[in-house]
């Protein structure tokens, strides 16, 4: 007699009789969330608590989800995270206007940028928008193809950490109306890279730490300086011009005003995303950490 295999039945395809969508959505939800939360509050202690003892840890109490939080408290903590920091925009790549007509620039040559900003605290009530500034060389001596790429970019991360950043902040920048111009094709500032600032001295003391960074000579032979008759706007604007129907105010010429080191990132041609090497707003992830 042979024995009959009878097969298990399936489990049953149905959602439970007491299935409580918003809850499931919320264990579902929460969990990938504050993942999320923590890795973008990840220069605070493994072990951290919550608190609002400081700016960051304010922040992400304010961010992270609890199982008591209705919709409007998700919403507005996602809103916070994502959109107001900027948790949305990391590691995007933006582009304006047709990608086709985008070449890599210098061939071969990887370029490093070195972002400056306003302090949010600084921007003055009837300003509009932060102050900036972007400065870049060339790395003359690498390739895109060279084999010892990814290590070279962590040694000059790590400089650029010591040469622009103290304490985990920024070193600061006072721009200004006088434009100073560095001219050293050989060794990566090819087409006579400028800085507005107050001084000629601010101006070379960031030329000499770029150079440093790098491990070239800095030669003030190589500088030129502009000192335009035009004066720096101090003050608010208050000139309009109507653009599209609609009224706005100029842009303020060469204000006297302080920016921060913010972050640096090279450029890699045939690479579409900048490789990020050291970031003081925590938004990115850099080669090297503060």
């Amino acid at each position: 007699m042979t024995d009959t295999i009878v097969p298990a039945s399936p489990p049953e395809d149905s959602l439970p009789e007491d299935f409580d969508p918003f809850e499931h959505l919320q264990n579902v939800y929460i969990p990938q969330h504050n993942a999320a939360v923590a890795l973008y509050f990840k220069d605070l202690p493994t072990d951290w608590k919550p608190n609002i003892a400081t700016a960051r840890s304010s922040l992400r109490v304010a961010c992270t989800m609890l199982d008591s939080d209705n919709q409007l408290m998700m919403n507005l903590r996602h809103h916070l995270l994502f959109d107001l920091l900027g948790y949305n925009r990391k590691n995007l790549l933006l582009y304006y206007g047709s990608i086709e007509n985008i070449q890599p620039p210098v061939e071969g040559h990887p370029k490093i940028v070195f972002y400056f900003s306003q302090d949010s605290a600084s921007v003055p009530s009837e300003q509009n928008y932060k102050a900036d500034a972007e400065y870049s060389l060339r790395l003359m001596d690498l390739e895109n193809t060279s084999t010892n790429l990814h290590s070279k970019l962590v040694e000059i991360a790590n400089e650029i950490k010591m040469q622009f950043v103290e304490s985990k902040e920024g070193i600061i920048l006072t721009k200004g109306n006088l434009g100073v111009i560095y001219k050293d094709p050989k060794h990566g500032f090819s087409n006579g890279h400028r800085i507005l600032t107050n001084t000629e001295a601010d101006a070379i003391d960031i030329y000499k730490r770029m150079c440093n960074v790098i491990d070239v000579p800095f030669d003030e032979q190589k500088i030129t300086v502009s000192n335009p008759k035009k004066p720096s706007t101090i003050g608010s604007v208050t000139e309009t011009q109507v653009i599209m129907g609609k009224t706005r105010k100029k842009r303020a010429y060469r204000r006297v005003i302080n920016v921060r080191f913010t972050y640096a990132y090279a450029l890699i041609p045939g690479e579409a995303q900048p490789i990020f090497l050291i970031d003081t707003t925590y938004r990115h992830n850099p080669l090297v950490k503060l």
